[in-house]
């Protein structure tokens, strides 16, 4: 079979062409032709499975990853709890003393705790929106328009909450009122 069919050979019927082929004794072109295809077949359904394997084993990855994607975030947030665990507790010991000092104290700790939660969302990009100057629909929305000397028409005069983006995508708006 290993030979070249010239133009003469394409035209003949295949019995013909096969009278001319030479097989080794102990050869069946059917046999052979079905353990070829076998073996193709074999090939193919350990391909095709370990195909599925990879698309169940990506899958599951994929749930996982969507599952953990917070858990830096997690990790990094407990840390400002504990902080206001602690503001709490020292809460609760300042209504007992009634000291000057203590409230000083727990000022001092509820705003490092604060720039500490500013910093865990920087780290996870998020940012506060800016607010001063003029009003922008695409990161404010307003909530009242009132009268005021100190700002020009359409710039904001206060900010009523903040608001935040994660990368360049708006988390939240930031509510504001505008000069009318």
């Amino acid at each position: 079979m290993g030979e070249k069919l010239d133009e003469e050979s394409k035209e003949q019927p295949i019995e013909e062409i096969l009278e001319d082929v030479e097989f080794p004794e102990n050869s069946d072109p059917l046999k052979e032709a079905q353990e070829e295809a076998a073996d193709w077949k074999d090939k193919f359904l350990r391909s095709h499975a370990d195909f599925e394997n990879t698309k169940k084993r990506l899958h599951k990855d994929k749930s996982a990853a969507i599952s953990y994607a917070n858990e830096s975030f997690s990790k990094d947030i407990l840390a400002v709890m504990d902080s206001f665990d602690q503001a709490l507790l020292s809460i609760a010991k300042a209504e007992e003393q009634e000291s000057s000092e203590v409230i000083e104290k727990m000022k001092e700790g509820v705003t490092l705790t604060y720039e500490q939660l500013k910093k865990v969302l920087e780290k996870n990009s998020i940012k506060e929106i800016e607010c001063d100057g003029e009003f922008d629909p695409n990161h404010h929305q307003v909530i009242m328009q009132v009268d005021s000397d100190e700002h020009e028409s359409g710039h904001i005069v206060q900010v009523m909450q903040k608001g935040y983006m994660i990368k360049d995508r708006v988390l939240r708006p930031s509510m504001v009122s505008t000069k009318k």
